[in-house]
């Protein structure tokens, strides 16, 4: 186990019955959870093989902020509000590709350096001398991790990324993540749930068995969570060499390589790591993944991640890397479902709030941090819409 589990408390009532339903249908929470839950930390926007080349680019938009991380002519991967500091307009519209040397607004032209500063604007002479700096693109928080971009859209109350990873950052680095490259791309989709049912449903794995055949099927009962501590929780299983009732684990096990890099621990493991409050960082011995979601209502979420691979794989690894992206197609679209599921329990009168088992260390802790960030979540009846706001900011006041 993690030695960071230690740290855990013995699960009380209050534990046991999660959120309450109404914080997943509040339009004036989901205000508040976008402003001190997803502005205020760490997002990951990508990784540095997406964008390897000078005027590289990758664009992000969500919870009303838009995001532009680009490699410069120095190397440095920046991070900049993706606005154009004369009426707003998008810098760049794709969600990737190349702007050679400048970015230039299609509005009215405005003409941006690879470093962020005004290199000058259409028309100059219609303005005042325009400061460089001044007028350059707004920075972001960036911070680049075993090869993982960071951003975050405010300064926050999560530590610097190398700290924040600090307990899991010797199991992580024999995996080389900074040298893996994309496999497929940048993916997004869209369910029809709040972004805490899908985070409800990813943070446990006490439903694998009855809900996840494959899943079960590869690792069974080696499978185990670990809790959110300190905005990092872990979960661990390591794959059957027997199994097979099912073609894409049964070709899995059969095929995967099990890659000298890795400690003997480690070459048939399957981890996930969970980074407060919509990040995962999963590996497998061939394959790394992130994938997180974002709120576009109380109803919908856009759910986003990518895929890496050694750049020397295997032909072997690269039929595990196939396999395992079966595997976790069948799952998540199983996640999907079961998230539809419960999210939609929370509009019934009947609905008597969850009742945690002391398997589901994840959705607990995970709560136990939101409650912490939005003390409002501490009230079982839903406040007036209207006083949400300054309802939190008094109970936040009392911490």
């Amino acid at each position: 186990m993690n030695p960071h589990v230690r740290d855990v408390a013995v699960p009380n009532d209050w534990d046991r019955r999660g959120l309450p339903g109404w914080a997943y249908h509040s339009p004036a929470l989901l205000e508040l959870e976008k402003e001190h839950i997803f502005r205020n930390h760490w997002q990951i926007a990508g990784h540095v093989s997406d964008i390897p080349d000078t005027g590289d680019y990758l664009t992000m938009d969500v919870v009303g902020e838009r995001a532009l991380i680009v490699r410069g002519k120095d190397g440095i991967v920046r991070g900049f509000h993706n606005i154009c500091r004369h009426r707003g307009s998008r810098v760049v519209a794709e969600n990737q590709g190349n702007c050679k040397n400048a970015l230039v607004c299609p509005f009215h032209g405005w003409v941006y350096n690879l470093d962020g500063t005004l290199r000058g604007a259409a028309r100059p002479r219609s303005f005042p001398d325009l400061d460089k700096d001044e007028f350059g693109l707004m920075r972001l928080d960036l911070e680049i991790w075993m090869g993982f971009i960071f951003i975050r859209f405010r300064s926050g109350p999560q530590p610097p990324i190398a700290e924040l990873m600090k307990p899991v950052e010797a199991e992580i680095t024999p995996y080389q993540v900074a040298e893996m490259v994309p496999s497929w791309g940048i993916w997004t989709q869209t369910s029809p749930v709040n972004w805490k049912s899908v985070r409800d449903v990813d943070n446990e794995g006490y439903h694998v068995a009855m809900a996840h055949p494959a899943l079960q099927d590869l690792y069974g009962a080696t499978y185990y969570d670990e809790p959110f501590v300190g905005g990092v929780s872990r979960s661990f299983a390591t794959y059957n060499p027997h199994a097979g009732r099912r073609w894409s684990v049964k070709n899995y096990v059969r095929i995967a390589p099990q890659p000298d890099r890795l400690p003997e621990p480690l070459r048939k493991a399957w981890i996930y790591y969970g980074i407060f409050p919509n990040n995962v960082i999963a590996m497998t011995p061939e394959t790394v993944q992130f994938y997180q979601e974002f709120p576009l209502s109380t109803g919908e979420t856009v759910l986003r991640g990518a895929i890496y691979r050694y750049r020397d794989e295997t032909r072997e690894q690269a039929a595990a890397r196939y396999l395992a992206y079966r595997i976790d197609r069948d799952t998540m679209a199983e996640d999907v479902q079961l998230s539809v599921w419960s999210n939609e329990s929370m509009q019934s009168r009947s609905f008597a709030g969850f009742y945690l088992s002391d398997l589901e260390y994840g959705v607990r802790t995970h709560h136990d941090h939101l409650r912490r960030a939005l003390p409002v979540l501490n009230l079982e009846s839903a406040p007036d819409e209207k006083d949400m706001a300054n309802l939190n900011d008094a109970l936040r006041s009392q911490f």
